[in-house]
C-alpha cells in the first residue's frame, strides 16, 4: 500500500469536488481499493501505485476541463474516468494538454502557459519555494507570469489574497502634484500590473475583488509596517527599490504566504541590490 498527496492547483476544489463531493465519489467509487481523504485543496490517496497515478491524472484532466468550461458535469468525470482507465489512456482533444504547463484560462478561454525555458522554470520555483526571484530583461514575461501564479493561487483557495506592488518611481512628476484621490494618483505607476490582471479575470469580478481588498495594487513604500499572511505578494521592478526596501518588503510575508520579486538587471542596479540584500 502506497500513500501520495496530491495538491490541486488552479482550480476551485469545490467546484473540481462537486456538490457535497459527487465528482469527487465518482472518482473514489472508480478505484474502489483506494481511500481518498480530501482536506481543502489536497487530496490524500493511499492504494496501489497504478491507481494512484491514474488518480492523478484524472484530477490533472478534470482541472483542465473546469477552467476551460468554467464548470464541470457528471459527462465530463464520466469521459477522464473512461479515457484514463483504458487500455491506451490516450486523451482525445479538449483532454490532452501538458497541465503543469498550463497557470490558469482566462475568462475567454484562452490558455495562460509558460512558454520559454525561464518561463518554466518561474513557474516551477514559484510552485515549490516561498519566495522566489525572476530577474530579466523586458519583454520576458517575469510579471505577467507572476499574476497569473498569483491568480491561480487564489482560485484554488491556496491564499486569501493577492497583494501587488511596485516602487513609485516618476518620470518629472511627483505623485502629489497628479490629479485625483490616492488611487488614482497611482494608477499609472502600477498600471501593467492592472493590465494583466484584466486578462486573467473578468472586469466585475477584478473590481468587486478590489473593493473587498481580496486584490490589492499599492506602491512599495506603503508595505511599512505591514504583516501578509495567507497572502500571494509579488514585488515588480524591483531594480527600482533600495536595500532597505527590498529588507522591508521581504519581512512582511506572514504565515501561508508566498512572493515573487521581479526586477531587470540592466536597469537601476537591481543586480548591486539584491547582491548587497544576500549578503547582508
Amino acid at each position: 500500500m502506497t500513500e501520495k498527496q496530491l495538491t490541486i492547483d488552479g482550480a476551485d476544489p469545490l467546484l473540481l469536488f462537486g456538490f457535497n463531493d459527487t465528482y469527487l465519489r465518482k472518482v473514489e467509487d472508480a478505484f474502489p481499493d483506494t481511500h481518498f481523504t480530501a482536506r481543502g485543496n489536497k487530496v490524500h490517496l493511499e492504494g496501489d501505485d497504478q491507481a494512484l497515478d491514474q488518480i492523478e491524472r484524472v484530477f490533472d484532466e478534470l482541472t483542465l476541463v473546469l477552467n476551460r468550461n468554467g464548470n464541470l458535469t457528471e459527462e465530463d468525470v464520466e469521459t477522464v474516468l473512461d479515457l484514463v482507465k483504458s487500455e491506451n489512456g490516450e486523451a482525445p482533444a479538449p483532454f490532452r494538454h501538458e497541465k503543469r504547463d498550463v497557470i490558469l484560462f482566462t475568462p475567454e478561454g484562452e490558455e495562460v502557459r509558460a512558454r520559454t525555458p525561464n518561463q518554466h522554470r518561474l513557474v516551477e520555483t514559484a510552485r515549490e519555494q516561498d519566495i522566489c526571484f525572476a530577474i530579466g530583461p523586458a519583454g520576458t514575461g517575469k510579471t505577467y507570469t507572476a499574476v497569473a501564479l498569483a491568480v491561480a493561487a487564489l482560485r484554488s483557495h491556496q491564499v486569501k489574497r493577492i497583494s501587488l506592488c511596485r516602487p513609485a518611481v516618476e518620470a518629472g512628476e511627483e505623485l502629489g502634484f497628479l490629479p485625483g484621490d490616492f488611487r488614482e494618483k497611482v494608477d499609472p505607476y502600477l498600471r501593467p500590473l492592472y493590465d494583466a490582471l484584466y486578462d486573467m479575470l473578468p472586469p466585475d469580478k477584478l473590481e468587486a475583488h478590489m473593493e473587498q481588498h481580496v486584490i490589492e495594487i499599492v506602491p512599495l513604500a506603503y508595505m511599512r509596517g505591514r504583516t501578509l499572511s495567507s497572502s500571494f505578494v509579488i514585488l515588480d521592478e524591483a531594480q527600482n527599490a533600495t536595500t532597505q526596501q527590498m529588507k522591508m518588503f521581504l519581512t512582511r510575508l506572514g504565515p501561508n504566504s508566498r512572493a515573487i520579486v521581479t526586477g531587470d538587471v540592466t536597469r537601476k542596479g537591481c543586480e548591486a541590490v539584491i547582491r548587497r540584500l544576500v549578503d547582508s
